[in-house]
């Protein structure tokens, strides 16, 4: 039996503002907000991988029933989800991320699932070039859909019809992929994804004390992106933390204190006089409703860590 290759670079989507006039060409999937990450499944063991090519395993054990469940070495590719009220839930999600070695009382507290919707080697044989629609069917043929793990469905040519459903559901927004695209690993499109709710992935480049009982502690995080190589200023974030939030941060920042503005061009002037500043390693993300003229985000509330992102990677993303 031959070796599966050892990484396979998730396939990224390219965000759009609306969907496109050629809709029928595309298989439409719900976009759901959880972890990216590829599984590596061969004799009886399970690998999950996450979108910065770390390892991940260990933080999901309730996963390795994947590896009992499919009997031949496979790749796969999908996203870790918890639920909170039958939704796939980010903030609920962010008490396992950052846990590498979660304890029974927490995985049952906090259970998470697999949602599958790709599938990139089987057996011997790579997927890569087969297109988005033989893929689907390989999945499908695989009788994976039993928890933790599922395989949502996807529909052919019918946009409109999913985001109105993702919608009312209160789902982040829709994926598509051309019906006989390849996948391209690493790689942003032909793949497209249109939100109905804007996040934006941020590096934490400092924090702000805050008033009265929480002076001298985070009052508001300072955020960047990075552009042509350099991390540019992106405004800062004072709402969406809970005080589990906030004494992790605490926790988190003071060992990475720097004296010198990271920022290039340095941050405003009034910002930068009573910031402290940190190593700008540590990734995050927010929703927002859009970017200020002088390249800010206006009314940003804090989603949480990203520990599956780099911050090299953190660009701002606008939709074409």
């Amino acid at each position: 039996m031959g070796e599966l290759p050892r990484l396979i670079r998730p396939m990224m989507a390219l965000l759009k503002r609306s969907l496109p006039p050629d809709q029928p060409e595309y298989g439409w999937e719900l976009k759901w907000d959880g972890v990216r990450a590829v599984a590596y499944v061969q004799s009886g063991s399970l690998r999950l991988m996450s979108r910065n090519d770390k390892d991940i395993t260990c933080s999901y054990p309730e996963l390795a029933a994947l590896a009992r469940m499919l009997r031949r070495p496979a790749i796969l590719d999908g996203e870790i989800v918890a639920l909170r009220d039958g939704r796939p839930s980010f903030a609920t999600l962010q008490t396992r991320m950052h846990v590498q070695r979660p304890g029974e009382r927490l995985v049952r507290a906090v259970p998470v699932q697999y949602y599958l919707f790709d599938v990139l080697h089987l057996d011997e044989e790579s997927l890569l070039a087969c297109p988005y629609t033989g893929r689907r069917d390989r999945l499908d043929g695989l009788g994976l859909d039993r928890a933790p793990v599922r395989v949502p469905p996807w529909w052919r040519g019918e946009g409109e019809t999913v985001f109105a459903v993702g919608l009312a559901q209160g789902l982040e927004g829709v994926v598509g992929k051309p019906l006989r695209s390849h996948y391209h690993p690493g790689r942003r499109g032909p793949w497209i994804k249109v939100k109905n709710i804007r996040h934006q992935e941020v590096v934490v480049a400092g924090w702000l004390p805050g008033a009265g009982r929480r002076a001298d502690m985070v009052g508001s995080l300072v955020l960047g992106v990075h552009d042509d190589g350099r991390l540019r200023y992106a405004g800062n974030v004072g709402t969406g933390f809970t005080e589990a939030d906030l004494r992790d941060l605490a926790a988190r920042l003071a060992p990475l204190a720097r004296d010198e503005d990271p920022f290039d061009p340095p941050a405003p002037r009034e910002i930068a006089r009573r910031a402290r500043w940190v190593e700008p390693v540590l990734v995050g993300e927010v929703a927002f409703a859009e970017w200020t003229p002088d390249g800010a985000l206006r009314h940003p509330s804090w989603r949480g860590l990203r520990p599956d992102k780099r911050p090299e990677d953190v660009h701002r993303e606008e939709p074409a």
